[in-house]
């Protein structure tokens, strides 16, 4: 007996949990039908049957118009994307005890023993370009020739139209595949040789000298040590009509050579018809930090303004005659980093354009179609011709009468009243 009553109470148990379980099953099956109610309900994009949708083929028209203009701005925002920007940031510049490198690629119209070139800076513990690096000095042709004046012709100007039209030369100079990747090769060499004999010195060479504001100079006679400390050009041995300060910066930069970029200076042609003149360029020297996908350089970009005149003593114009780069240095760096447009940036104009395109497409077409039924139904245009009014006018009219002869064929009824 109690095995038997044990066992009919498990029984029973297992039934009520068996219950349980189908009660909660349809519980859940209740509160997913309702949750699923509750979410159609909230539907933003309600689907139209195929038989309820009307095509015309001036929506289609419309469609074919709207997935072109969507193409085309589609892939002009690819690229744009593909493109890079520049990111200018500016910063202290720390490094004042390192070195700075000029280099310089000048031609002078007087013989290279008759000239001297030296650096001097404003410490004044320097003198004469043997300490801060070498020069070489060749003698060469101031005239150019064919190839060379075309090469010289296109840099001066590249640089009047950065100067006076175009000025955001950043884009210009540091931007992967600029235009100034023409200019790698520098000043092509000459091939034919003059039967003169050569009448130009030609300077260049890299110097390496301190990080502070000094001045490079060219001018008559060599330079010779002078005590306690400067240094001066011998220059009594050369005639009056020896001397020409004309001269052409092939080149003139700061820092490590960047190949491709154009100096404010380089194609700079100084012509004078004085024996005596002084050239004096004043240049201020930012360094700056090139991050890009083309060139990863600490190098120096500067901006300069130029004074000449004509030395004559007896007019009261007094100095020396030479060629004079006075240069300084700025306290501020700047950082020039190459990046894309972001990714998400992308993504959302992509999203604008091909929403945009299709809601002002809907809207457009939707206005047109009011502006034209309001045309049709004044002008009696289209389905609102009165031929089309009539006709149907007179088939209500035809209608109605059918009507009324139905209704006289139609048997009689007499009511009589009860108790009659």
């Amino acid at each position: 007996m109690p095995t038997d009553y044990n066992n009919l109470l498990i029984n029973r148990e297992i039934g009520r949990n068996i219950n349980w379980d189908k009660r909660m099953r349809r519980l859940n099956a209740v509160n997913r039908k309702q949750a699923l109610k509750v979410v159609k309900e909230l539907d933003a994009f309600p689907k139209v049957l195929d038989d309820y949708k009307e095509t015309t083929a001036t929506g289609g028209g419309v469609s074919l118009a709207v997935f072109g203009v969507i193409i085309i701005l589609v892939l002009s925002e690819v690229i744009y994307y593909a493109r890079t920007e520049l990111k200018f940031d500016y910063e202290v510049d720390t490094q004042m005890d390192g070195k700075l490198k000029i280099n310089i690629d000048i031609t002078v119209a007087m013989r290279c023993n008759a000239l001297g070139a030296d650096v001097v800076d404003s410490t004044g513990q320097n003198f004469g370009h043997s300490n801060f690096g070498s020069l070489e000095m060749d003698d060469t042709y101031f005239e150019l020739s064919t190839e060379q004046r075309r090469y010289l012709d296109i840099i001066q100007d590249v640089n009047k139209y950065l100067r006076e039209e175009y000025h955001a030369i950043q884009e210009l100079m540091w931007l992967s595949g600029s235009v100034y990747t023409s200019f790698r090769k520098g000043m092509p060499e000459r091939k034919d040789k003059p039967s003169h004999r050569p009448d130009a010195c030609r300077i260049h060479g890299t110097l390496v000298v301190n990080k502070v504001a000094g001045n490079f100079h060219i001018t008559a006679g060599k330079s010779i040590p002078v005590f306690p400390s400067g240094h001066a050009h011998i220059s009594f041995n050369i005639g009056d009509n020896e001397m020409n300060y004309t001269h052409r910066i092939n080149h003139l930069s700061f820092g490590d050579i960047v190949h491709g970029v154009v100096s404010p200076l380089d194609g700079e042609e100084k012509i004078t018809k004085d024996n005596y003149h002084l050239f004096q360029y004043f240049i201020q020297v930012v360094p700056t930090e090139v991050r890009t996908y083309r060139a990863n350089v600490d190098t120096y970009q500067y901006a300069v303004t130029e004074r000449n005149r004509t030395i004559n003593h007896a007019k009261g114009s007094h100095g020396i005659s030479g060629i004079f780069y006075k240069y300084d240095l700025n306290s501020l760096k700047i950082r020039v980093r190459e990046q894309h447009q972001p990714i998400w940036q992308f993504l959302v104009r992509l999203c604008g354009i091909i929403g945009g395109v299709f809601s002002v497409a809907g809207m457009m077409r939707n206005w047109s179609g009011f502006l034209a039924d309001i045309i049709c139904c004044r002008f009696h245009l289209g389905k609102y011709k009165e031929s089309d009014s009539s006709s149907s006018s007179s088939q209500i009219l035809t209608q109605s009468l059918t009507d009324d002869s139905s209704f006289n064929n139609s048997p009689k009824v007499n009511l009589l009243q009860s108790g009659t």
